[in-house]
């Protein structure tokens, strides 16, 4: 009896599941013909794939497919590292005392960095982030096949974060340029660089904001107008590539937003149109030229509103031209709300600062502003820093656009002084904005006596953020002061 019921009860379950076996059958041929758990089959990830006759679909249509943009970028991307040397004593200190010799030392390395950079012409140019590479004696940039080079440092611009390497290379591979303004939100873009220490990391994300200011540059003349990313980047990624889909650099990676040092969340790189552009000054001028339209603003925000009776929040209200100042001559006033930059809507001052950017000195921008409820439009010729629109020419050994010189014997008998440097050249630049003259002598810079040219550098380096006092002889004689407000 108990063995005829165990064989009915297995018989049952084997029937049980071949019921079972046959409804699950049934039930996944009617999942493959509803329509609601479409699955994009493989042929259509193909088809969205890069080809060299045919170009991906703009970002956000279907499947995007990342892997020939990380194959274009990744061998454009180096490894920079840098250090600093300092001195160790050589010998023995105690029998150098008894034996009087004379100290010994060497230069050794006393710290060491590592970043990221971005090839951007076949002949060897690169960009990072200035702060990478500040402060160093030696600079070796490392490509991605492990072959290594000494680099040299064209210029730097600590106001955008950026600096312009150089080594000695042809037939580089590089990125080419896209245009940062035209990124959209949500829109692919991949993060490329050496985070860690580790070659060729690349990460995977969408732009999550632009025209990001974040307060993190104390410079006076700091231009921060970031594009926001959530691909992952940490420490050694700065100076690295941000680009799209079509592997088109549109961003130098510089910043995270993070309690802990490391990536939580957010990054922020500086867009390429600014980068092109202080490249391109570096490279053709020795030093960025800053375009300024001349005005005390502020953001248009719901506070602002209310308080200057304004119809809408967004553009940047003017609270004063400066008087000669380019939107003062143009016939900007105060109470405008400057809403257009050549037609590109600005709503924030980081939006207001990235289009700025983007011209030099002597450049006629149209300033679409909001006056009595109408808009009008204000051709406006910008000026560089020193209230003119001349550029400032870095190619040369000047400081701040002066050459200067020791005094003569003769200068000294003269004016009756035993220290001072006398200007022998002057171009535009901050010293010939001041009023300064060739011949003038420079004798003090603040309260620090100058008696050669690495004197006044040293002292206006020390001074740079907190305002400069000059003590001046003038080429007839006469003792004066000037103020030279800091630019950094």
């Amino acid at each position: 009896m108990t063995v005829k019921r165990s064989l009915i009860t297995l018989g049952l379950g084997i029937a049980g599941g071949c019921i079972a076996f046959i409804g699950m059958d049934m039930l996944r041929e009617d999942q493959q013909e509803s329509p609601k758990y479409e699955i994009l089959s493989p042929v259509t990830a193909r088809q969205a794939a890069f080809t060299t006759s045919s170009q991906l679909p703009a970002a956000g249509m279907g499947s995007v497919d990342l892997r020939e943009a990380a194959k274009k970028t990744v061998p454009a991307v180096v490894h920079v590292k840098t250090v600093q040397m300092g001195e160790a004593y050589v010998g023995n200190p105690l029998l150098d005392f008894f034996y009087g010799h004379a100290p010994r030392t060497r230069e050794v390395p006393r710290s060491m960095g590592f970043g990221s950079g971005v090839i951007v012409s076949e002949d060897g140019y690169i960009i990072t982030n200035n702060h990478v590479i500040e402060g160093s004696d030696k600079i070796t940039v490392a490509l991605d096949n492990k072959k290594e080079y000494e680099a040299k440092i064209i210029g730097t611009d600590p106001n955008t974060d950026i600096a312009l390497l150089k080594i000695e290379e042809k037939g580089l591979p590089y990125l080419e340029y896209g245009n940062s303004d035209d990124v959209e939100l949500g829109e692919w873009v991949l993060a490329v660089g050496n985070p860690y220490n580790l070659t060729s990391t690349v990460t995977a994300g969408i732009i999550s904001a632009k025209a990001r200011g974040l307060g993190i540059n104390p410079s006076k003349m700091s231009l921060e107008s970031f594009l926001q990313t959530d691909a992952v980047v940490n420490p050694g990624n700065s100076g690295g590539a941000l680009v799209n889909v079509r592997g088109e650099l549109i961003g130098i990676n510089t910043a995270i937003e993070s309690p802990t040092g490391s990536y939580t969340g957010y990054s922020f790189a500086v867009p390429a149109n600014i980068a092109r552009k202080v490249v391109g000054d570096l490279k053709e001028f020795g030093v960025v030229q800053r375009a300024v339209i001349g005005i005390q603003m502020v953001e248009v925000t719901d506070e602002v509103v209310k308080k200057m009776d304004l119809d809408e929040i967004g553009g940047i209200y003017v609270v004063e031209p400066l008087k000669d100042g380019a939107a003062y001559k143009a016939g900007i006033k105060e109470g405008d709300v400057i809403k257009y930059i050549n037609d590109v809507e600005v709503k924030t001052v980081p939006e207001f600062q990235g289009q700025l950017a983007k011209y030099h000195p002597g450049a006629t921008v149209k300033i679409g502003v909001k006056r009595d409820g109408k808009l009008k439009n204000f051709d406006v010729v910008l000026q560089n820093t020193y209230g003119d629109t001349s550029v400032v020419d870095g190619h040369t050994d000047g400081i701040l656009g002066a050459t200067v010189e020791p005094i003569s014997r003769e200068d000294r008998y003269r004016y009756g002084i035993n220290k001072g440097v006398k200007i022998t050249e002057l171009k535009n630049g901050p010293f010939k904005a001041l009023g300064l003259l060739k011949g003038t002598i420079i004798v003090k810079v603040n309260n620090v006596y100058i008696y050669d040219k690495e004197d006044l550098i040293k002292a206006l380096k020390i001074a740079e953020n907190e305002g400069v006092l000059l003590t001046t002889i003038s080429p007839r004689g006469r003792v004066e002061y000037f103020a030279l407000s800091p630019q950094n």
